[in-house]
């Protein structure tokens, strides 16, 4: 078992950034492929991000270059670091771990509006 809690989600300006964090416990991640995912309104849920224990990443084409995933396998930590965020990046953000099956966070809201 995997439990997984975010938070850094908020209000933010156009323009501006945020940090998500994602605290994961239970299992050992060493074999947990991590990602954040989000939610818009009437969307389906879409990647965002993912990172490997081994630190390689990817990036949904709508983040990258504004979006940092980052891993820290000692204390089991997810982060995501977003700059530059647009309107359209408001969402609910989601952790999820994934091997054998999915683990998924119970999300965090970012709403990025003037």
């Amino acid at each position: 078992q995997v439990q997984l809690v975010e938070s850094g989600g908020g209000l933010v300006q156009p323009g501006g950034s945020l940090r998500l964090s994602c605290a994961a416990s239970g299992n050992s991640l060493r074999m947990y492929l991590m990602g954040w995912y989000r939610q818009a309104p009437g969307q389906q849920r879409e990647l965002v991000a993912t990172v490997t224990y081994a630190g390689s990443t990817n990036y949904a084409n709508s983040v990258k270059g504004r979006f940092t995933i980052s891993r820290d396998n000692d204390q089991n930590t997810v982060d995501l670091q977003m700059d530059s965020l647009k309107p359209e990046d408001t969402a609910v953000f989601y952790c999820r771990a994934s091997w054998l099956r999915d683990y998924w966070g119970q999300g965090t809201q970012v709403t990025v509006s003037s």
